[in-house]
């Protein structure tokens, strides 16, 4: 089985159901699917092949679903790049995957400007809208032609298997350089099979998306809805909060996944003027939901279970935590989901005792192929497991478990803190943080000290209206922490840095 069939399932099953809501057009399965169709024979006349990479470089839009299938459909690899990246980053990205075709519009286009001399030569470049533009490279070609609406037929040698890569995802760069996630169509297939089997997601689903496409959990919302034939209300962003409220509950949604800056903002709003009484399903990952928001979003929204879930792009998903252990362990993370196995290493990866901190390793279908064109950061992440044939992901992230199996996250290696001799998790203390009247944004660093190693430094954003200071906040942490983990200093900003997935960027904070 291919990602594809995916859409190409729904499309013979239901064509005429509603795939996606978008700007207030209703676009069914079976026109995503002829669309698709003649994007996929429009590739293939200017050369697109198996295996060839396709960028789509776009906002959220129906165009950027009808591209990755179409990519999909001659067996080449999409790679989504986040539609507010900059021109030398795109160019990075596209120097490093070397697509055979660029997805995009006029204005990124123009971002891109002065950096396409450095770029390997694109065979194609297609816009979503008429091009007449001096600075526009020469091989621009709109997407206005009509090609035939039925799949391609490749020859047998060009059709692609499910342990072909289906896509590149770059991670966001918050801890270095992008690097390229090779997802094979298996990789994709067994984690959206997965999640949607513990979520219990059906066809009549209408998912609200505000995420990213570019964020693999943006990705997914779609290639699950696509899988079931339910509906996704897809929006640009949550921008204009007030606005996609509006158009939740006229369109009755029934799964809202969010990230934890986007749960800040609703909870900061008087959600009680609309009606999402049709909610049965919040889902969090991306970063840890903080305990606090937990309890308010269940008290905001008391039909709804909601799902605290880990994950990270390398595997797409580990764990998630059933909604009716939330109350109970509340900083938990959950156990692995179905069909995969975890373990927690020390140092020499031997399996540490439940309640010891070691390293998260994840063994699955999920597990990604390796990094595109960097085996030495590849070998970091992937060594080899319990059995000879397969290798297995190193997470990088440090993990502890209770008497009962349930995880615990205790933060990245390389952001734990060391001070005063102790090893400090921000994570612990940003919980604490979060539950302060007042607090929006909380991010906790470590910042070089002569006499302490590291000294611990709380950057807060504060809720509007609010005037709390920084003794306050050395008060109610010297209550809820251990000494050595009080911060040192607090300092406020009006806003804390995120990258494109929404994800507070500690590295842009300057201190």
């Amino acid at each position: 089985m291919q990602l594809e069939s995916f859409l190409e399932a729904s499309a013979q099953r239901c064509p005429d159901k509603t795939a996606l809501i978008v700007d207030g057009r209703r676009i069914g399965y079976g026109d995503i699917e002829r669309r698709a169709n003649q994007l996929a024979h429009a590739l293939v006349e200017r050369g697109v092949d198996r295996g060839d990479r396709v960028a789509i470089w776009l906002e959220n839009s129906s165009e950027v679903i009808i591209a990755l299938f179409a990519a999909l459909k001659v067996g080449a690899v999409f790679v989504l790049v986040s539609p507010g990246t900059k021109g030398h980053k795109a160019a990075y990205i596209l120097n490093d995957c070397r697509p055979r075709a660029l997805i995009t519009d006029r204005r990124r286009l123009r971002v891109i400007g002065e950096h396409w001399a450095g770029i390997p030569p694109i065979a194609v470049v297609w816009t979503v809208d008429p091009v007449a533009d001096t600075a526009a490279p020469p091989h621009v070609t709109s997407l206005q032609a009509v090609f035939d609406d039925r799949r391609p037929q490749p020859g047998t040698q060009k059709r692609a298997i499910d342990l072909d890569l289906a896509s590149l995802i770059y991670t966001s760069g918050s801890t270095g350089t992008p690097k390229g996630v090779m997802m094979t169509h298996l990789n994709m297939i067994s984690a959206a099979t997965s999640i949607a089997s513990y979520l219990e997601s059906d066809s009549d689903d209408v998912v609200l998306n505000v995420l990213p496409l570019s964020f693999d959990y943006g990705l997914y919302q779609i290639l699950m809805a696509f899988r079931l034939g339910a509906t996704v209300l897809l929006e640009r962003s949550f921008a204009f909060p007030h606005l996609v409220l509006d158009a939740a509950a006229r369109e009755r949604i029934t799964v809202l996944p969010l990230v934890p800056t986007i749960a800040s903002m609703l909870l900061r709003m008087d959600i009680s003027r609309y009606d999402l009484s049709s909610l049965r399903c919040i889902t969090n990952t991306g970063a840890a939901l903080p305990p606090e928001h937990s309890r308010r979003l269940q008290e905001s929204f008391p039909n709804a279970r909601i799902f605290s879930m880990y994950g990270l792009t390398e595997c797409k998903r580990v764990s998630y935590l059933p909604p009716d252990q939330l109350t109970r362990r509340p900083t938990s993370v959950g156990r692995g989901m179905p069909n995969q196995q975890i373990s927690i290493v020390d140092e020499e990866g031997r399996a540490v005792a439940a309640g010891a901190v070691g390293e998260l390793v994840v063994r699955g279908p999920h597990v990604m192929k390796g990094y595109w064109g960097d085996p030495e950061e590849t070998a970091k992440r992937l060594r080899p497991g319990p059995y000879e044939w397969e290798e297995v992901l190193y997470t990088g992230d440090l993990f502890r478990t209770d008497d009962e199996g349930y995880l615990y996250f205790v933060g990245r290696k390389d952001d734990m803190i060391k001070s005063r001799g102790e090893k400090v998790s921000p994570k612990e203390i940003e919980d604490v943080l979060y539950s302060i009247d007042g607090v929006a944004e909380a991010a906790v660093l470590g910042v070089p000290d002569p006499v302490l190693g590291q000294a611990i430094t709380a950057v807060i954003a504060r809720c509007e209206g609010s005037r709390l200071t920084e003794q306050d906040v050395l008060r109610l942490c010297a209550e809820r922490l251990e000494d050595f983990m009080v911060p040192t200093t607090v300092t406020f900003r009006d806003t804390l840095p995120k990258t494109s997935s929404s994800k507070i960027n500690k590295r842009m904070i300057a201190v």
